[in-house]
Parts: structure tokens; sequence; C-alpha cells
């Protein structure tokens, strides 16, 4: 059923049967946590200040050097906020993307890209995130016209962390569905084939998560995202919360 689902998605972006829609100035660079193939205008940046479970803060920024080309740098940890000590991340995470295909009517806009940078906890016995990072992927995005402004995504990734011995490749895909000017949907599942070994921390399902992101003004995203909807992670019961804030700006 899974690998139905998957084939269905890269179809539609292949083979669009819907109305081309044309990329708007502000691309969408990622739904939640997994990458698109969009990017940042040349010279722009992007601030990012990600907080979740256990206190943890994750700030980042990207810069768009020129219009296929992004990197990225961010920092953060664990009960930042509260009254235990601060567990910072091991190392800086960075990130670089390269456009290799533009957009077309036909055909989806392709991405390379590197990643480093996890989600959630730092496990330092099994050198990874709670949710690992992409590390090297290969990201599509396509554009429709359906009731609104609509992109599906879909991509491929190999991580580095591998301290739990899961070395295996993985994938995702995913939507953005715009609901006017202000109010975006997101959503993605994560296959997460990397992580269901016998230290993994997830069970095998994958991670389904979903988001509300609000223009607030007209560089700035609020969003709210909840987490594993499909209680995959072995150590959580219950869907995560996280907030999110982005602010875009020109050099």
């Amino acid at each position: 059923m899974l690998n139905r689902i998957v084939r269905i998605m890269l179809m539609l972006m292949i083979f669009p049967c819907l109305s081309w829609a044309q990329q708007s100035e502000i691309e969408t660079q990622d739904l939640v946590e997994c990458p698109t193939a969009g990017l940042l205008p040349r010279g722009s940046f992007a601030l990012d200040l990600r907080m979740f479970s256990e206190g943890g803060l994750l700030a980042g920024v990207d810069v768009g050097l020129t219009d296929s080309f992004l990197v990225g740098l961010c920092f953060g940890g664990t009960q930042i906020i509260g009254n235990q000590p601060v567990v910072w991340n091991p190392t800086v995470g960075v990130a670089a993307k390269i456009r290799l295909f533009d957009e077309g009517q036909l055909y989806p806009a392709v991405t390379v890209g590197f990643d480093s940078q996890g989600f959630g906890k730092y496990h330092k016995e099994l050198k990874r995130y709670t949710t690992k990072s992409k590390g090297f992927y290969l990201a599509l995005s396509k554009g429709y016209s359906f009731l609104g402004t609509c992109g599906l995504h879909a991509g491929v990734n190999y991580s580095l962390e591998k301290g739990d011995e899961d070395k295996d490749l993985s994938g995702y895909f995913g939507l953005d569905k715009h609901l006017g000017p202000d109010l975006v949907i997101v959503a993605e599942y994560d296959l997460a084939r990397n992580d269901n070994g016998q230290e993994a921390l997830g069970s095998g399902e994958g991670y389904l998560n979903a988001g509300l992101r609000w223009t607030f003004a007209s560089r700035l995203n609020l969003e709210l995202d909840v987490k594993d909807l499909l209680r995959n992670a072995k150590a959580n019961a219950k869907p995560n919360r996280e907030l999110r804030v982005v602010y875009l700006e020109y050099f």
C-alpha cells in the first residue's frame, strides 16, 4: 500500500493532471522537517527558530547566494528553557542545496543537497537525533493550481547518523496547500527506513507530520507543527507540538 502511494505521488509530479502553477517569488524551502526543491531568492536570507519539547530551541540561518544555490547553518540544544542544565547539540548543523533543473510544465524542479541537522533531542549514546538528519538528499517539487496553489514534493535521502547501525536509504513525500494569501497547510510522510533496526528509536511505521503556516507579515511566518501523528517513536505516547518562526530579509 505504501509503495503504491509513493508511485502515485511521483506520477502526479511528472505527469500533471492538474493545471501547472507558476512558481511564486518566495518558494517553499521545506515542509515540516523534509526539504523540498525550493530555494531562497538571490541575495536573501531566512532566520529560522524552532521551539520543541524538553525546553529545546534550534536557531538557524539560510542564505540564497544565487537563485540556484543555498547554504545554511544552525545550532541549538535541549533544556534551554527551564531550570535544568542546558544540553547543547554536539556540532553546528550545516546545509547546502543546489538546483539541477527548474520546474517546467511537464516536469518537477530537482535539487540535490546536504543537511547534517536532525530534529529533537540528541542521543549521545547512539550519535543521532530523535529524528535523523536527512544527510545527502535528492528532492523533487511540482506546483499545481487546484482550488488555489498546491505543491507536491518527494525525495530520497541517506543520513550520516549511523550510530544505531541502521544505514538504509530512506525517502519522503508531502504537500503544501495554500488556503488563501496568508495560510498554508503543510504535511509530510517520512518513510524513516533508516530508523527501524534493533537500536532504532522508531518502530518502523514512519513519521507523519503536519503544520499550519501563517504569514503574519509579508516576510514573517509563524507555524504550529504536530509531529509523529502515527506515534512511531517508541518513547513518545503522543504526538509532539512545536512552534516555528521564520523571517525573510534581503541584503
